[in-house]
């Protein structure tokens, strides 16, 4: 056992390490080497409610020297590290860039509903621009992905109504722009402003239309409807028009400005747009285009690739150090009472029955998990646009379904149990299924502890980098006090169902040589905590690819799936490593579960 713990302090060392070298890294990139002030702000708005941003404040500005502004805005369920590869490429071109924090996202304050009211956060962030001495209010330009772009076109409504108009280019990131008026005819509501899309030909929401014979296009064909073409024609009926092509700029002048109007296409998908280097060499051409680079760098000449891969690092150090810091507790005096006497090692099957059981039940729980999960969301409404029962929709929804699948996950147990482990000698106390109240008290305050001290490391590199750590959809944010009350119930007890009662079923009942090895067999079940998410995936894009249309309609609850490609098999492995010193699956389920919970209800959308 002292070997268990020399390694546990080893590779705790190196975990801190790759997280620190993952904050040093991240933060080097986007203040582009320390050329490029980053600050945290908070600010009132004219609601009176507080919104959050990054400002970054490149080298050499200044009220004497002031130089174009852009706001950057993520979409629904995210926050503004999202945008990460806008401010920092931006920034680093010498562009003064407010990546806000959505209304409801992040840490800015909440409303009751995700429509009108959080759609005027845009508006608040130009304002705040526009207060900056350091920025030139004459150049402010706007880009946000998803309901960011939504948020877009709502600021541009709000500055037309103003007194001064400040916004003066547009890009929208997979979002439709306005191409009617109230009265259904084309129109250009965005006057001498310059605007432009990106219309991601595979995108799950955006940038349809009826073909005239009551079916929706495809987006892929997108550049080819009536809409798009109106909108490159500057709002004109586009009937009779030529046809205008993706990736050129076409102008006009408009009340003596030559504005400008531009599509661009990308063959992505929605989500991938705030992950994609095209997408990013479309952002800079546009606003070096329409706004003027203050430091023109070829938008081909990319880094924010560097910070991704920094993040990452502060990812699987943080993995690494959950582990192994749970496992190094267990050798103080407090939690050596947890310890196993001897290394966890996996009961063999001692004939076709055990192994019938064994494919059996995963068979099993992965099927049910596949069928019931759009039931499921569909029947809560997981996908909410007002606030329901609960403060956040999405958690709750998944969170149902976890537990869903938790419960059939225990019942599967049971029978496996019954009929087929305990005649063939499978002790539940040994196998560590059965504890007593007392031991169960303290393995739930060593995973509170474990939790703690692993966010720990999150809130350094807030609170000193100003980074988390993130890879694409997958985020570790710090967060404010109020997103634990609201993760206490019902988020946290749903998680608590699934994440404990699969660590008992990976650990207790599946933990044998059926897979060949030890190894293989944790792959085995890594792999099949993964199966529904899989499955539901495949479904999904393979038919848009090749049809252009969605066979899901629900797609929101399809890409939600996207981050649980790395956790649930990544669930497995750390409930597996900490199972093996304590024959204890409820430590690793508990953890599970608060890590699941925290990072789920710190990155989604959070009603009043």
């Amino acid at each position: 056992m002292e070997q268990q713990k020399r390694n546990a302090i080893r590779w705790m060392i190196v975990a801190l390490a790759l997280c620190l070298l993952g904050m040093i890294g991240a933060s080097l990139v986007q203040s582009s080497g320390g050329k490029v002030a980053v600050r945290d702000l908070r600010w009132e708005t004219t609601h009176g409610r507080t919104m959050s941003g990054l400002l970054f404040i490149p080298e050499g500005v200044s009220a004497k020297n002031p130089v174009p502004g852009i706001v950057v805005s993520h979409g629904m369920y995210n926050n503004r590290e999202m945008q990460d590869l806008n401010f920092v490429e931006l920034s680093r071109r010498g562009f003064v860039v407010l990546s806000m924090d959505m209304y409801s996202h992040g840490n800015s304050e909440s409303w009751t509903s995700s429509s009108k009211e959080i759609l005027t956060g845009m508006y608040e962030a130009v304002k705040m621009m526009d207060s900056l001495s350091i920025v030139d209010s004459s150049k402010i330009g706007i880009t946000g992905h998803s309901l960011g772009g939504m948020s877009s076109n709502r600021a541009v409504v709000l500055d037309n109504a103003a007194d001064r108009q400040l916004v003066s280019a547009v890009l929208l990131n997979c979002a439709d722009p306005t191409y009617v008026d109230a009265e259904g005819k084309y129109a250009n509501i965005y006057g001498n402003r310059d605007v432009g899309v990106i219309a991601a030909q595979y995108d799950e929401w955006f940038f349809r239309q009826d073909d005239g014979k009551g079916n929706r296009t495809a987006p892929r064909d997108n550049i080819r409807n009536s809409n798009a073409q109106s909108f490159l024609h500057f709002g004109s009926d586009p009937s009779g028009l030529d046809a205008r092509n993706a990736g050129m700029f076409h102008t006009r002048m408009i009340e003596g400005k030559q504005a400008v109007r531009i599509v661009y296409d990308p063959a992505i998908i929605h989500p991938w747009s705030h992950f994609s280097r095209r997408s990013t060499v479309a952002t800079i051409e546009f606003f070096e285009r329409t706004l003027g680079t203050p430091h023109p760098i070829p938008a081909i000449r990319q880094v924010w690739q560097w910070k991704v891969l920094f993040n990452l690092l502060g990812v699987i150090g943080f993995g690494m150090f959950v582990v192994n810091f749970t496992s190094f507790m267990l050798f103080t005096p407090a939690f050596a009472s947890l310890r196993a006497r001897e290394i966890m090692r996996p009961v063999p099957v001692k004939d076709a029955k055990g192994k019938l059981w064994f494919w059996g039940t995963l068979s099993a729980c992965a099927v049910f998990g596949t069928l019931v999960y759009l039931p499921i969301l569909k029947a809560v409404k997981g996908h909410a646009s007002v606030r329901g029962l609960w403060r956040q929709s999405g958690p709750w929804g998944i969170g149902l379904w976890a537990a869903t699948c938790g419960l059939a996950a225990i019942v599967c147990m049971v029978l496996s149990y019954r009929v087929y482990g305990k005649r063939s000698g499978m002790s539940l106390a040994a196998r560590g299924v059965s504890v007593s109240p007392r031991k169960l008290g303290r393995t739930a305050l060593l995973a509170l502890i474990a939790v703690a001290a692993s966010y720990a490391l999150v809130f350094i590199a807030d609170y000193f980098f100003n980074v988390d750590f993130r890879i694409w959809v997958l985020a570790l944010k710090a967060f404010g006090p109020e997103k634990i009350l609201v993760a206490l119930f019902p988020y946290l007890p749903l998680f608590l169902v699934y994440y404990v009662a699969n660590s008992v079923a990976v650990n207790a009942f599946d933990y044998n040589t059926v897979g060949k090895s030890e190894r293989g067999n944790l792959a085995i079940l890594a792999v099949f905590n993964a199966v529904p998410i899989v499955v539901l995936l495949l479904m999904q894009y393979i038919h848009f690819f090749i049809t252009g249309q969605l066979l899901f309609a629900s797609n929101m609850y399809i890409v939600w799936l996207f981050p649980m490609l790395v956790i649930l098999p990544v669930a497995a492995v750390i409930s597996r490593k900490i199972y093996c010193l304590t024959a204890n699956p409820y430590l690793g389920g508990f953890i599970n579960a608060m890590l699941v919970t925290m990072i789920s209800c710190s990155n989604t959308l959070t009603f009043l």
